[in-house]
């Protein structure tokens, strides 16, 4: 490893220390940053795990909804996000308005949101799944004719396919999962015969079809660990291969596509968590209203996981 990095990890931990602080990472940052947070994993278990900790401050490396997310479930903690314009372009594709005016277009359906989109969406909608427990929170939904599920269609039509219940997707998507086409799985899948492909279900249906596995990052990881395939083809943000082949070193990770680089997730430097740190910036906070309503979303969520 470089020494300059070296010594911007050093001093990001020093800075931690001295700030009562947590580095909250996700699987798809970059490697050095994911080498010393203190806790690694998705967006909302990383939220969970922060809540639960005494630290009082909260560095989230990862894009806005999930700071969000942190602020939501932390509220007596300082939530800051190393880089203010790391977005996502799936929380993207709905605001509150439009899912306002979708629940008049669908009276009599239930708003099932998936985590990744903002608090303000998060405060409209009935429940919040995330992408491991999707179908049991819709199958867990009772008291509607049927199900308007929001923002990521693909997630919506992956779940539909394991419930009775008529779902509504819409049209939003992951651009970093929907692009990876079928013909770029099969021309891998290919060149590696006798790999297993574990993809995420942010993909289109036409891709999850050539898939041995379906699931979350975690879900993923958990699976390359208990698989006995020594290659596995991996449908989801490149950032993972880190942990996967930290984990699996006897195992052979390719990529399904060139198209799975999250370049939001990856503009987070460990520069702009040592400033965030010696700065105070960017502090995350969601309006008292806003939060208390998304959090319930949540906690329904989190009653039946």
């Amino acid at each position: 490893m470089c020494n300059s990095v070296q010594v911007l990890q050093e001093e990001i931990r020093r800075l931690l220390r001295q700030k009562n602080a947590v580095l909250l990472a996700h699987y798809y940052q970059r490697e050095e940053v994911q080498e010393i947070a203190d806790f690694l994993g998705d967006s909302l278990a990383l939220s969970m795990s922060a809540a639960k900790t005494e630290a009082n401050v909260i560095v989230f490396a990862g894009v806005h909804f999930m700071a969000e997310s942190a602020a939501i479930l932390c509220p007596d903690k300082t939530v800051l996000l190393p880089r203010l314009e790391a977005g996502c372009p799936l929380a993207d594709t709905i605001t509150a308005e439009e899912l306002e005016a979708a629940r008049k277009q669908y009276p009599d359906a239930a708003v099932v949101t998936y985590i990744n989109s903002s608090a303000a969406v998060k405060a409209q909608s009935d429940i919040i799944c995330t992408s491991a427990n999707a179908v049991r929170v819709v199958n867990s939904v009772k008291n509607a004719k049927r199900i308007l599920m929001v923002p990521d269609g693909n997630l919506a039509r992956y779940a539909a396919r394991f419930t009775d219940r008529e779902i509504i997707p819409w049209k939003g998507f992951c651009p970093v999962h929907h692009y990876v086409t079928p013909e770029e799985v099969r021309a891998v899948k290919a060149r590696h015969p006798g790999a297993r492909f574990a993809a995420h279900p942010e993909c289109a249906e036409e891709v999850l079809a050539l898939a041995d596995f379906v699931g979350s990052t975690t879900g993923i990881i958990r699976y390359a660990r208990e698989t006995p395939s020594k290659e596995i083809i991996i449908g989801t943000e490149r950032g993972v291969m880190y942990q996967l082949r930290l984990q699996n070193p006897n195992k052979t990770f390719i990529l399904a596509s060139e198209r799975l680089l999250c370049e939001t997730m990856r503009s987070i430097t460990l520069e702009d968590i040592r400033d965030s740190l010696e700065e105070t910036k960017h502090v995350i906070t969601v309006p008292a209203g806003i939060a208390a309503r998304a959090k319930k979303a949540l906690d329904r969520m989190l009653e039946i996981s």
